[in-house]
């Protein structure tokens, strides 16, 4: 039936009818699948699991690399605006029409012989891809884990490097309900005499563990590799390796220093096979972009587009807002995934927001708008009220955000974030052309 489809957004229907569950933990049917279609990699994988800092370390991996002169694939999720941001080829975002043979090579290994296997939708979305990487001749492929590690679907490929970012309570339902149960799912990417970066300064012992347990060469930050640095500049230490220095990496904020830490790491693990030079890794840190990762959009009012969606995250973010100095007002475009621990993120960042404007987002998972601004009331009321803050509700990030624009002056700021779809939402509209209707330009 699969030679009816012919576009992106026919497969990707598709991929949404065929499984009851978005999610469904498992490796035995996608790992079939995948050995119907007999998907390998010929070339060095790096495979990067944690709860926050993720996207960020594959992408300062990809833009050294890729000064380095080597031909890169990066596989990712979620995507902000478009499906085909998901994978970057050579550093380029692949076209939709080059991911259609690869859905049907999925589609033809799923229904071999009338024996169908269910795929959810991350399943064959990321089998399609994860063909089309090892189909390009690439000297280095990255995976971004989707959910935990030892059951993600990225986990069919075994990694030369695994990297472990930070680790916080996120996805409880399906990783367990603390950072030890947590821990050991994303150790679930480690293999046996290979090096595991673990770049979170204060790791789960359950992840020390299982290095130790299945002998993978585990380096660890602040033992194995280190930084240090003053405003100006800053250095990197680890074993037999030393970068000194250095500029800040272009992605901001405060917790990119540990990101760009393990992602120089996991490059000196493999040196070997992809040795890079001192000049590389400069030119990767200094031209590394990543979209809605504290991203600071130019104009007035400053926008700043972060993709915190969880308390550790948003923790960071509000650290990123303190350190950017005074505005009059903060005006915060907020939209979360019921799921999420709601009450202890709006508690964290509610000191630096003056006017919030929550929103609906489109999809079911969703928390609505209403259901928002009455957590954040009821925070209000525990707290004491000790301030006036105006909160509105609004049907899509996009007229939240021009309910901002309104509202805002010139010197004030602007900040979007909550999830994927928040940031994605207001992009797909077109922030400089928001901001050049406000600006009456």
């Amino acid at each position: 039936m699969h030679t009816k489809i012919h576009t992106l957004e026919g497969w990707l229907a598709h991929c949404e009818r065929l499984h009851p569950h978005n999610i469904d933990m498992g490796l035995e049917r996608v790992g079939e699948v995948a050995r119907r279609m007999g998907l390998r990699f010929d070339c060095p994988v790096i495979t990067v699991a944690g709860t926050n800092g993720k996207g960020s370390t594959c992408a300062m991996i990809e833009a050294i690399a890729l000064q380095a002169g080597y031909r890169t694939g990066v596989y990712s999720s979620p995507h902000l605006v478009h499906f085909q941001e998901r994978c970057r080829i050579d550093g380029d975002i692949v076209q939709a029409d080059a991911l259609l043979e690869h859905f049907a090579a999925v589609e033809s290994a799923r229904t071999l012989n009338g024996n169908d296997i269910a795929l959810t939708y991350f399943e064959f979305t990321t089998l399609a891809i994860l063909r089309l990487m090892s189909h390009a001749l690439l000297d280095v492929a990255i995976l971004e884990v989707g959910l935990g590690g030892r059951l993600d679907a990225t986990n069919i490929v075994d990694a030369d490097c695994a990297v472990i970012t930070s680790i916080d309570i996120d996805h409880v339902e399906y990783l367990g309900p603390d950072r030890e149960s947590i821990g050991r799912e994303k150790a679930g990417i480690m293999r046996t005499g290979r090096p595991v970066v673990v770049s979170d300064p204060m790791p789960p012992q359950s992840v020390i563990d299982h290095a130790r347990e299945i002998g993978a060469d585990l380096w660890r930050f602040g033992q194995d590799f280190n930084f240090s640095g003053d405003k100006q500049q800053w250095g990197w230490a680890g074993r037999g390796r030393r970068y000194a220095g250095m500029a800040y990496p272009a992605l901001r904020g405060a917790n990119q220093l540990v990101n760009a830490s393990g992602a120089l790491a996991a490059l000196v693990a493999l040196r070997e096979r992809i040795p890079v030079t001192a000049q590389a890794v400069r030119n990767g840190l200094s031209l590394v972009e990543l979209p809605g990762r504290f991203q600071i959009i130019p104009g007035q009012p400053t926008l700043v587009l972060d993709v915190a969606h969880n308390p550790h995250s948003v923790a960071a973010l509000t650290a990123n807002l303190d350190a950017m100095g005074y505005f009059p007002t903060t005006h915060a475009v907020f939209g979360a995934m019921a799921d999420k621990d709601l009450g202890p993120m709006l508690a964290k960042i509610g000191p630096v927001v003056d006017r919030w404007y929550f929103t609906d987002l489109p999809t079911p998972r969703a928390e609505s708008a209403a259901g928002l601004q009455q957590k954040w009331n009821a925070l209000q009321i525990v707290a004491g009220g000790r301030r006036e803050v105006h909160t509105s509700t609004h049907a899509t990030p996009a007229e939240a955000l021009q309910a901002a624009l309104l509202a805002a002056d010139p010197a004030d700021r602007i900040i979007v974030f909550g999830s994927f779809h928040t940031v994605g939402g207001v992009l797909l509209d077109g922030v400089p052309r928001l901001q050049a209707k406000h600006l009456g330009v």
